[in-house]
């Protein structure tokens, strides 16, 4: 379950993730081993592999258009985007180098780019 402040939630809707990026909020991390002992703060960030909740995610990898037979030529067309496999909610799974850490509103997030996830866990897939 994600756990944010509720002045954050009421700012989430502020934040533009774009291009192949999505907004992840890092799991809590136990901070206690499975003998009793307790680690100190820090020891999950090492772990190459980390987990976190997807708050947002850009719009894709844009794609060009067809059509552009003279691509200086200014054109009305939207960009199109080929979207993302991460959606709001799902379950990251993803390599911790290629994030980069930021805090918002207090919040520890990461932004991780999608050729860093290595798996998605989403709930009502089978629902």
């Amino acid at each position: 379950m994600i756990k944010v402040s509720e002045q954050f939630l009421k700012n989430i809707h502020k934040m533009i993730v774009v291009g192949d990026k999505i907004l992840v909020k890092p799991s809590e991390a136990n901070s206690k081993t499975s003998s009793g002992l307790f680690l100190p703060p820090g020891v999950h960030e090492k772990e190459k592999v980390q987990s976190g909740y997807v708050l947002k995610s850009g719009p894709g990898y844009p794609i060009g258009n067809q059509g552009d037979d003279e691509p200086w030529k200014e054109t009305k067309d939207a960009v199109k985007y080929i979207p993302l496999q991460a959606k709001e909610g799902d379950l990251a799974i993803f390599l911790r180098t290629n994030a980069f850490e930021i805090e918002y509103e207090g919040e520890k997030l990461l932004i991780v780019p999608q050729s860093a996830v290595l798996l998605l866990i989403r709930e009502d897939l089978f629902d």
